[in-house]
């Protein structure tokens, strides 16, 4: 098994469980991250990989464990240093471009909403066309453009790439790497290896709640001769 970078963790978990009724979700997960990587966490679905971005981010207290992002419990303290992108449309479809960055302005004290029109034109959305009228795409493509003008030091992203094609996953990540500050910490929740592979700075391999494998992705790729998409089809046979 390999190992995450040395480092003061910023996020710390330790025997990690969490039951949804008679469905064990995470089995006993112990993680120790460092701040300055982006970690790629990887699954099939059902994995358990959602379920550790919500506890992360403070929408799960119903778990057993230890679990502390700078020193703190998840809660009112780090949702205000952690940038949460949910893997479902968490937006008004009335709302336009304008409209969700002047919301996000007023909800978060960390908020750029520079950034946030310069991640909007980026991805060439209309600063005024309303969701509703927008494709799928479109829609992640704002969602992610709001989740990374917040100046955050834990960005946790929930399949941002899911569901649009591969044109439109370069260019989602292209925008989430935009000005991305060197001393955070972003883990990227995906089944889809290949398309993160080239910005990942280290993994989480998780199967049925869970760790199959952790390590350093470069570690890794040398270890097994393989990349880690292949890595991931020959641990997941």
């Amino acid at each position: 098994m390999g190992t995450i970078p040395t480092g003061t963790p910023l996020i710390h978990v330790a025997n990690l469980t969490k039951d949804y009724r008679s469905t064990r979700a995470l089995n006993d997960i112990s993680l120790s991250l460092p701040a300055g990587h982006i970690v790629g966490l990887m699954g099939e679905n059902g994995s358990g990989k959602t379920t550790l971005l919500k506890i992360l981010a403070g929408l799960l207290s119903d778990w057993e464990g230890d679990v502390t992002i700078a020193g703190n419990r998840p809660g009112p303290e780090t949702k205000a240093t952690v940038s949460f992108l949910p893997d479902t449309s968490f937006l008004p479809s009335r709302l336009t471009c304008a409209d969700a960055i002047a919301l996000y302005a007023r909800f978060f004290a960390d908020f750029d909403a520079a950034k946030a029109y310069e991640l909007v034109t980026y991805f060439g959305l209309p600063q005024q066309g309303r969701l509703k009228e927008m494709s799928r795409g479109m829609r992640e493509k704002l969602q992610v453009a709001l989740t990374m003008a917040r100046r955050a030091r834990v960005y946790l992203l929930d399949e941002p790439i899911s569901g649009v094609d591969p044109a439109a996953r370069e260019t989602i990540l292209g925008g989430i790497l935009n000005d991305f500050n060197p001393e955070a910490l972003m883990i990227i929740s995906t089944h889809l290896i290949a398309d993160v592979e080239a910005i990942v700075d280290s993994v989480v391999f998780l199967r049925a709640g869970r760790i199959l494998l952790t390590g350093d992705a470069d570690d890794l790729r040398a270890q097994n001769n393989l990349s880690l998409d292949g890595l991931f089809r020959k641990e997941y046979r």
